[in-house]
């Protein structure tokens, strides 16, 4: 059972750090537009709505796809004034399972369904940019946004099986290396 849960943990960490290397090269990607585009406004004084709307949208990609890889590195913002200093990793455990079942998943959850009408609409009328010289597939921006959220929401159950193996498998090392595999 054990094996399994680890396992299964194991391909669920893949999945996120796939995406998250998958992204890093998005941010090599909008680093070198925006130095592109400044130096086109600086100097000679022409702008693009297109280069303008792509870096938005490569942030966007970036933000939300990469939120799973961040969080399987611990790199999300987390108040750490009790958890770090003054918990055991008992009780770190424990405030990591209660985070995830009373905050990450209900988010998370809202978000894919809520999202779900919004990013239909924008498929069913092939949305795109509203302004001239925009970029014209907009709606596959807005799938970005259930997949983001479904990606951290199954980062998050690995991390939580985790917690849980900690818990009541303490013989068994269920801490990552941050290579997705499960020591």
């Amino acid at each position: 059972m054990k094996a399994r849960i680890s396992k299964f943990i194991e391909a669920i960490e893949n999945i996120s750090e796939i995406s998250g290397r998958l992204m890093s090269w998005t941010v090599l990607l909008l680093v070198l537009i925006v130095v592109y585009d400044v130096f086109m406004r600086f100097f000679f004084k022409i702008g693009s709505v297109t280069l303008q709307e792509l870096e938005w949208h490569l942030f966007a990609l970036l933000f939300l796809i990469g939120a799973a890889y961040t969080f399987k590195h611990e790199g999300h913002v987390r108040v750490d004034i009790f958890y770090r200093g003054r918990f055991s990793p008992r009780h770190q455990a424990w405030v990591d399972l209660l985070g995830f079942l009373f905050f990450l998943l209900p988010f998370c959850v809202v978000v894919i369904i809520s999202s779900m009408p919004f990013v239909s609409a924008a498929f069913y009328i092939m949305e795109g940019s509203p302004d001239p010289g925009g970029l014209p597939m907009r709606f596959i921006l807005k799938s970005a946004i259930p997949l983001g959220f479904s990606l951290l929401l199954l980062q998050g159950f690995a991390h939580f099986l985790r917690r849980v193996l900690q818990l009541f498998f303490p013989e068994t090392n269920v801490e990552s290396d941050g290579s997705g595999e499960v020591k």
